[in-house]
C-alpha cells in the first residue's frame, strides 16, 4: 500500500470521500479492480517511484497519473509490509478465485463427499486470503495457523452436513420451502465458519494488540499496540465477510432455483452450470466493493474507544488510526 512508501509528505487516502459509504464503495471498487492483476513488475516499480516523488515533495499536486499509480500500489502491496500480496489472494483477485469454489458449494443436490470437498476448499482459500491480508503486527505461528484452519474446516463441514441432514426432516414445512432452505445451507456454513475463521486466524492480534497511530500521521510513528483496536479490526472484518457472503451465497441459488423451473433450463440441464457461474460472477462483482465499503480499511476511531495510554498521547478528544486488514 502507498502508506508504506518512503517520504515525509502524506498521500491523500483516496480520490473519494472515505467518510461516506459511497466514497468507500468506490474506493473499494478501485482496489478490487481485476485489471490491476495484469500490472507488470516494471509498472509497479514506476508507480512506487512516482508516488515516492510526491511524498518527497518533488511533485507538488496529485494528478491522474498519480491516482492511477496509487490505485496500482494500493491493490498490490500490503500496507504493513510494503510487499506484494500473492496474486491469487489480493482483493482484486477475490471474485475470480472465489468463483469456482462458490459455484461448487452452490451446486444443487451435492452429496456428502461433494459437500466436504467444497467446504474444505473454501476454508483453505479463506485461510490464504485472511493470512495474506491480515494486520501483520503479530503474525500467526505455523502451529496456530494449522490449528485455526482445522477448527474452521470442522465448523464449516459440521454446519453444512448437519443442516443437510436436518432440512429433509422438517415435516411441518412445504416441500418447496425445504428445497429453498436446502439451497441456503452453503450460506449458513460459509457465514458461520467465515466468522470463526477470521477470529481464529487473527487471535494473536486480539491477544497482543495491533499498531496504533495518531490520526493523520500516515503510519509514520507507532503510538503503541492496542488490544481494543484489534478487537474492533477483527470484528469489523468478520462482519464484512458475512455481508459479502450474503448476496453471493443467497441470490444465485434462489434465482437458479426459479430458472430451473423455466422451459429453457428444464429442457437444457447442461446450461445449469454456466448459468450458475454467470449469476455468481455478476453478483460477486458488485457485492465485494459493497461489503468492503462498509468499514474503512484504515480505521479511525476516537481515543475513547482504546486504552487510556493512547488517550494520554492524543488527548481525550483525539483520534487514532490502525490498519483493519481485509
Amino acid at each position: 500500500m502507498s502508506s508504506s512508501l518512503p517520504g515525509a509528505r502524506p498521500l491523500p487516502e483516496s480520490r473519494y470521500d472515505l467518510s461516506t459509504y459511497l466514497g468507500r464503495v468506490r474506493h473499494a471498487a478501485a482496489i478490487a479492480d481485476m485489471r490491476t492483476l495484469f500490472t507488470s513488475a516494471q509498472t509497479l516499480e514506476q508507480s512506487k517511484q512516482i508516488l515516492t516523488q510526491y511524498k518527497s515533495g518533488q511533485i507538488k499536486e496529485m494528478n491522474e497519473d498519480l491516482w492511477q499509480a496509487k490505485k496500482i500500489v494500493d491493490s498490490t502491496l500490503h500496507p504493513d509490509t510494503g510487499q506484494p500480496v500473492l496474486l491469487p489472494f489480493r482483493m482484486s483477485a477475490f471474485v475470480l478465485t472465489n468463483l469456482v469454489v462458490t459455484a461448487g458449494m452452490l451446486t444443487p443436490n451435492l452429496r456428502t463427499r461433494g459437500t466436504l470437498f467444497w467446504q474444505i476448499t473454501n476454508q483453505s482459500l479463506n485461510v490464504a486470503i485472511n493470512t495474506s491480508n491480515a494486520n501483520k503486527s503479530h503474525p500467526l505461528s505455523t502451529q496456530k495457523l494449522l490449528t485455526s484452519y482445522a477448527l474452521a474446516v470442522s465448523a464449516s463441514c459440521s454446519v453444512a452436513l448437519g443442516l443437510n441432514a436436518l432440512v429433509p426432516r422438517l415435516k411441518r414445512i412445504s416441500p418447496a420451502t425445504r428445497i429453498v432452505l436446502g439451497r441456503l445451507v452453503p450460506f449458513a456454513a460459509v457465514a458461520s465458519a467465515g466468522v470463526l475463521n477470521v477470529f481464529l486466524m487473527r487471535a494473536e492480534e486480539i491477544r497482543h494488540g495491533i499498531d496504533v497511530f495518531a490520526a493523520g500521521d500516515d503510519g509514520k510513528e507507532v503510538l503503541g499496540q492496542s488490544r481494543r483496536a484489534a478487537t474492533i479490526a477483527v470484528g469489523e472484518t468478520a462482519l464484512s465477510r458475512v455481508i459479502n457472503a450474503t448476496p453471493i451465497m443467497v441470490l444465485p441459488p434462489l434465482v437458479l432455483l426459479r430458472l430451473q423451473k423455466t422451459k429453457l433450463l428444464a429442457a437444457r440441464p447442461g446450461l445449469t452450470l454456466p448459468v450458475n457461474l454467470a449469476l455468481i460472477l455478476g453478483v460477486s462483482v458488485f457485492a465485494l466493493p459493497i461489503a468492503l465499503g462498509v468499514f474503512p480499511a484504515r480505521e479511525r476511531v476516537s481515543a475513547r474507544w482504546v486504552e487510556e495510554e493512547f488517550r494520554e498521547k492524543v488527548g481525550n478528544d483525539g483520534e487514532v488510526e490502525f490498519n483493519r486488514g481485509l
